[in-house]
């Protein structure tokens, strides 16, 4: 069911510092800032050969990501995503299977503009999986 990692989201307080750090310290490519008010946050993405990092800042006060740097104010890992062909195949076999979805179950369009899902962390060993449909 799971393909390829698409992309590691780190929790960043400031998203100007952190994608400064990758542009510049590290030497990546790293994306323009996107708004996502439907999820709460702005991000970047830093191009890798193999796989992205997506940087992700809180988008008002709401934002989960508020709620997680409270808790980690230097930010840290937040999530991992996965890419599946079917997204609602997956879904509903992870359903069957007893992992939680979080929200109503429905996808929404995440940053790539492709439909995504959340996975309760609890099921999955304290990570939040994030699937996305390719």
């Amino acid at each position: 069911m799971l393909g390829r990692v698409n992309h590691i989201a780190i929790a960043v307080p400031d998203l100007a510092a952190a994608a400064a750090s990758y542009r510049d310290v590290l030497g990546a490519r790293v994306s323009a800032a996107q708004s996502l008010p439907e999820h709460g946050v702005t991000v970047v993405f830093v191009e890798l050969p193999n796989t992205k990092v997506e940087l992700l800042e809180p988008l008002g006060e709401a934002s989960p990501i508020a709620a997680f740097l409270e808790k980690s104010p230097s930010g840290g890992m937040h999530h991992i995503c996965y890419e599946v062909d079917d997204i609602l195949a997956a879904r509903d076999r992870l359903v069957a299977g007893g992992a939680r979805v979080l929200g109503d179950g429905t996808p929404k369009t995440g940053a790539h503009g492709k439909p995504v899902l959340f996975l309760h962390p609890k099921d999955f060993f304290g990570t939040l999986i994030e699937l996305e449909e390719v």
